[in-house]
């Protein structure tokens, strides 16, 4: 679908695109580099990740994210001068910023909650550009635009999850209603003499004694069962890796009883278009068998990433405290080792904060239909930040450094 965006002095072309082929590659990925954050934000919000999720059918309307990326287009020169990966949701799976609440209050009261509008990255609860545009105009216009079309497709709301303080700064200006989450990240600085650690007993003697003891211990654990560990980045990965990679975060899910988001066709591709964006850990038992894995996103493709994502994991076989040794604690060596900026360990989970994993604040925007929702929303939201900002400050009691006033 083609619309004009001129209001408020806007002169785009406004194009819905309801599969992420209609647009290449190279035209997607240029303007996602131009954002501040658009070169050390991982691979999620490049096309060939996108592109993955839709084409082995993870992100479809079947699977209840339907495509309606709003694009504006010059109409001097035709060039792409803003995107947003937008979907229309039919349910809050796979989003991590929940909004169950809402939806069940829309239910209760007789209105349809769904579909939704949610401009996200599925099933990936890590910041970064969500609404990619040429500057600061444009990108208005491309708020202006996602809310038209919220308007035209009847959607009950509008969500823009994750994004920067440049998106956030767009929706407020349009009257989306802000929302902070938190979330757990370690920094590669020192918490006395500033400068990234020198290497891992660096980083130990920097925490408390308890934190320091516990962290030994829970290593000492996994030596003590036999276990080894691999690391493998890009093309050092084999596909065998990769198979083996699925079966472990596949096991992860069906025991918690749900099938899982991804599929083996999704990894294969993004392994492939991607290669060098993805850092994995192999763990193998006594006989050098293979027994667990985790799976790492880099921010970017460079020896020396800026930083590092925990994503996956999954084991055939257990071993008391395995889990954090492949999810935290291979994951921070490694950071230093290679001057990794920061480590994010992905939505919740206030036990990494004893793995020096700190509390970081991430935001959203939403948009409601209903203004009578619309308000108790926007009063609610009012109240959770202050509850975010006390949870924050409770927090710090527990800070697992030496110096105790190293909050960020």
């Amino acid at each position: 679908m083609d619309a004009s965006t001129c209001d408020k002095g806007f002169d785009y072309l406004t194009r819905i695109l309801h599969d992420p082929r209609e647009i290449d590659a190279p035209t997607w990925n240029a303007l996602l580099h131009a954002q501040p954050e658009g070169d050390g934000c991982g691979p999620f919000m490049r096309h060939e990740y996108l592109c993955a999720l839709h084409e082995t059918g993870c992100a479809t309307a079947a699977t209840g994210w339907a495509p309606h990326w709003v694009t504006l287009w010059s109409r001097d020169d035709g060039h792409l001068v803003a995107a947003a990966p937008a979907y229309a949701k039919a349910h809050s799976y796979g989003e991590y910023v929940f909004d169950w609440a809402w939806a069940d209050a829309h239910h209760r009261h007789g209105i349809a909650y769904y579909p939704k509008g949610v401009v996200a990255v599925p099933f990936t609860p890590v910041a970064g550009p969500r609404l990619l545009a040429r500057d600061a105009a444009t990108r208005a216009a491309l708020v202006h635009a996602l809310l038209a079309h919220a308007h035209a497709s009847g959607w009950s709301s509008l969500h823009v999850l994750l994004g920067t303080p440049d998106d956030s700064l767009a929706a407020d200006a349009h009257g989306l209603m802000a929302r902070e989450t938190v979330q757990f990240h370690w920094h590669n600085q020192h918490p006395e003499r500033g400068g990234p650690f020198a290497d891992w007993d660096d980083f130990l003697m920097s925490l408390t004694q308890d934190k320091r003891k516990k962290i030994r211990q829970e290593r000492r654990k996994v030596a003590d069962a036999g276990v080894t560990i691999e690391a493998r980045r890009g093309d050092a990965i084999s596909p065998a890796d990769w198979d083996f990679f699925f079966r472990c975060y596949a096991q992860t899910y069906w025991e918690h009883g749900n099938p899982p988001y991804l599929n083996a066709a999704f990894f294969h591709s993004v392994a492939q278009a991607l290669s060098d964006h993805w850092l994995m850990f192999v763990a193998r038992d006594g006989a050098g068998q293979p027994m667990a894995a985790s799976l790492i996103a880099l921010g970017d493709a460079t020896p020396q990433p800026r930083a590092a994502f925990g994503r996956y994991w999954g084991a055939l076989a257990r071993v008391d405290c395995l889990h954090f040794e492949l999810c935290y604690y291979q994951p921070l060596q490694w950071c230093i080792h290679h001057g990794v900026a920061r480590f994010e360990g992905g939505a919740q989970g206030e036990h990494k904060m004893a793995r020096a994993l700190l509390p970081t604040t991430v935001h959203s925007r939403h948009w409601l239909a209903h203004p009578a929702f619309a308000h108790a929303v926007g009063e609610y939201l009012a109240r959770e930040r202050a509850a975010t900002t006390a949870y924050q400050s409770a927090l710090q009691a527990h800070a697992p450094y030496r110096q105790a006033d190293c909050a960020r």
